[in-house]
């Protein structure tokens, strides 16, 4: 069991931020300027990538430490089974764990993740009285909307908290049908205010060490800039708008119903949506520190993929980037923020290096830096039993492997491509699954050549600061210079790098089949999202 004085444990996910769109990482626009301070006095992985392109299976690897293609969650379809993540050996050494997102697949969907929190803090806490009668029980659709209000306002009164449950109703947006029966003016915060918020007061509330995931989905499609945007402006709320109430933020791009021009010119609302959740995690940073906790909690802040805004694929002249989860492994998809600090006094410099004895040293690491780590970065700072892939221990620093960084996609799950379909009539190699391997150095020449025993060479050198990608998508490999954050092509050729790499990632026998079937409230809630 857990002693009172040990470390507690914090992941923070900015979902849908992607690197190059940060303060951190030189952006034009101040989005993160905590963040980038906050760095100066952590660990600042450069080139840290997301598992993958969609929240469930990045997700799902930094809590088992498994890489895609080993535990399989790529959809709503599957579910993680219980007793591999961290979250719950956590639980078992003593620990109190909590979730703090309206990401539903962290909070409401069956796939597994929320179940290894003790405490599910989700869009049912965004009611203004958690204790009336929640609204999202009596859903309204176009064919029996007066009877299921009729039906709400009774139970309502007959809660015992009547006004409560009325305000309740007020605030919440009654889905079913994208035409609304309340103004938006109505509509529950859902913003990263909320969750830290509920972060925070659960965590005063603990006696004991306690562990955490908040997820900001301020940056996820809808971009919630907030009420007083400082890049964007109320022609671009007004065009985000109509494109959510006329169709679907990526497949009208894709099927040619909209103009590339318009889903580029929503970045700044993106920023905008950035740069409130940087405020959210200085709120976090300074209330912990204040409390005297901060120095006993290992703190990690990234994000689980990127977003696209139609920018053209690298290696896909057919294709551009749009959203996520949409196909492909471009670094506007994978290449995300990394920052760690570690438990310990005064700034939190002690830092993750190469040591095999622990986090020591240095305070920017410029190798290839994996997600999957967070789950031994844990186990490692807590001693706790974890289970864990074989070799995870003797990794130098948790989240710079020895071998390559891998990330994968199975492009577009069933029910996207399903949406999909009703806007194009050609969706090409979306829905082929594509694999990418990173590596400090690496050999980028066209003839592949790899070393004596198969595997790819690499200068080990991670002073050159170069970084090589790897990629296989469907019929098209490519050999890639990623260093500085910019994509360029150097070989039509991988070298057979991927198809070795992941012909040694086995399935881990971790997934189970899941209940696809969600009630019409979260059913809205993912197309709002822009899933199906």
């Amino acid at each position: 069991m857990s002693q009172p004085d040990a470390p507690n444990v914090l992941l923070v996910v900015l979902d849908s931020v992607r690197a190059r769109n940060t303060s951190l990482h030189g952006a034009d626009r101040p989005t993160t300027p905590f963040l980038a301070s906050f760095a100066e006095r952590a660990t600042d992985y450069r080139h840290a990538y997301a598992p993958g392109t969609e929240s469930v299976s990045s997700h799902a690897s930094m809590f088992t430490g498994l890489h895609v293609r080993e535990h399989g969650l790529t959809n709503r379809r599957s579910r993680l089974a219980p007793g591999h993540t961290i979250w719950e050996s956590l639980s078992a050494a003593g620990y109190e764990t909590g979730v703090f997102s309206n990401n539903p697949f962290l909070t409401e969907l069956p796939v597994g993740l929320r179940d290894a929190f003790g405490t599910v803090a989700g869009r049912e806490r965004e009611l203004p009285y958690p204790r009336g009668v929640n609204p999202k029980n009596f859903v309204i659709d176009a064919g029996d909307g007066v009877g299921k209000y009729v039906s709400f306002l009774r139970a309502a009164v007959r809660s015992g908290r009547p006004l409560g449950s009325l305000v309740n109703g007020l605030s919440f947006k009654l889905s079913g049908t994208r035409e609304r029966y309340l103004p938006d003016a109505f509509t529950a915060d859902s913003s990263a205010e909320v969750y830290a918020g509920l972060f925070l007061e659960w965590a005063a509330e603990r006696d004991g060490p306690w562990a955490a995931c908040v997820n900001f989905m301020d940056a996820h499609y809808p971009y919630q800039a907030g009420d007083e945007p400082r890049f964007g402006d109320d022609g671009l709320l007004a065009l985000q708008a109509e494109i959510a109430d006329s169709g679907d933020q990526a497949w009208e791009f894709v099927g040619g119903q909209r103009p590339w021009a318009e889903r580029l010119s929503l970045e700044p609302l993106y920023d905008d949506a950035i740069r409130r959740m940087d405020a959210q995690l200085r709120r976090i940073v300074e209330a912990l520190a204040d409390r005297g906790e901060l120095e006993n909690t290992l703190l990690v802040v990234t994000a689980d993929h990127g977003e696209g805004f139609g920018e053209p694929s690298p290696v896909r002249e057919d294709w551009r980037i749009v959203g996520h989860g949409n196909g492909g492994v471009d670094d506007a998809l994978l290449h995300v923020p990394l920052v760690v600090r570690w438990p310990g006094p005064g700034d939190g410099d002690r830092v993750s290096g190469r040591d095999a004895d622990g986090p020591v040293g240095g305070d920017r690491i410029d190798a290839p830096a994996s997600l999957t780590g967070f789950a031994d970065a844990v186990a490692r700072t807590v001693d706790v039993d974890a289970d864990l892939p074989a070799g995870a221990a003797s990794w130098g620093d948790p989240f710079v492997p020895d071998g390559p960084v891998v990330a994968a996609t199975d492009g577009l799950d069933p029910d996207t491509e399903q949406a999909a379909l009703a806007y194009c009539d050609d969706l090409g190699p979306l829905s082929t699954p594509a694999d990418a391997v990173y590596e400090v150095g690496g050999d980028a020449g066209a003839d592949g050549d790899a070393g004596a025993d198969g595997a790819p060479r690499t200068d080990g050198d991670v002073s050159t600061g170069r970084v090589c990608k790897y990629v296989r998508w469907g019929d098209v490999t490519a050999t890639l210079d990623v260093t500085g954050g910019r994509e360029v092509v150097e070989s039509w050729d991988d070298g057979g790098r991927v198809e070795r790499t992941v012909a040694g990632l086995a399935d881990a026998g971790v997934r189970t089949d899941g209940d696809s079937d969600v009630d019409d409230d979260v059913r809205a809630r993912l197309e709002d999202l822009g899933y199906a």
